[in-house]
């Protein structure tokens, strides 16, 4: 699977990733923050001009508000957690409202998983970890094949999502990093913000993780 990080021009926007399978060419674009003719460009030169899939990790706005534009533009399907949907919607549940100045366009998921669901995008397949936490329907999606997580806003690099927002809950955060530590061998981590990490380092690394977790 090919893997490009896209800049989406604000530090305010989370880390969007296109997936590209090689053989078939089918593509996804992961947490598409913000879309325009720019970001648009940028989606084409890294393989995915008409995605097959938009895959979110949750619903909170500075993952999702470019959404709207990029399923008008691509059809692409819209892939969330079903207790996320309704951020899709809901600017005040997506943290839009008051946070950022333009409005929020309103977009029904197409396809809503749950712990367990699989996608496939050309040969390849993409599994569906559930894993709230920082939202009731924050997951993790697993490229098996390429041993790589992407994450969202529940691991990041040293650290892990915030629980005080809107569906967020430590109990689940903590549940569910201990899940994911628990998988077998490493993993490349590609997480929703900053840097990317390796899951055997954060295991021994995050503060988080070694504070509240083991």
């Amino acid at each position: 699977m090919k893997i490009t990080k896209v800049d989406l021009g604000h530090e305010i926007f989370a880390n969007c990733y296109v997936l590209v399978d090689e053989k078939s060419g089918e593509s996804a674009i992961v947490d598409p923050a913000y879309y325009n003719a720019e970001i648009a460009e940028k989606f084409k030169e890294a393989g995915a001009e008409k995605p097959k899939y938009i895959l979110l990790t949750h619903g909170h706005f500075d993952h999702i508000f470019g959404v709207h534009g990029l399923k008008e533009a691509s059809g692409a399907k819209v892939v969330i957690h079903d207790a996320d949907a309704e951020f899709l919607h809901d600017p005040w549940k997506s943290l839009a409202q008051n946070n950022f100045p333009e409005p929020q366009l309103p977009v029904v998921a197409d396809i809503t998983v749950e712990d367990g669901s699989e996608l496939m995008l050309g040969e390849e397949k993409i599994k569906v970890l559930s894993a709230p936490g920082h939202t009731m329907g924050s997951v993790c999606y697993i490229l098996e094949n390429d041993r790589v997580m992407l994450s969202g806003d529940t691991l990041f690099c040293m650290t892990a999502g915030r629980t005080d927002l809107y569906g967020g809950n430590e109990e689940m955060m903590i549940a569910s990093l201990k899940r994911l530590i628990a998988l077998d061998g490493d993993y490349r981590v590609l997480p929703g913000h900053n840097r990317e990490t390796t899951l055997e380092r954060e295991r021994t690394r995050n503060w988080y993780i070694r504070r509240m977790v083991r």
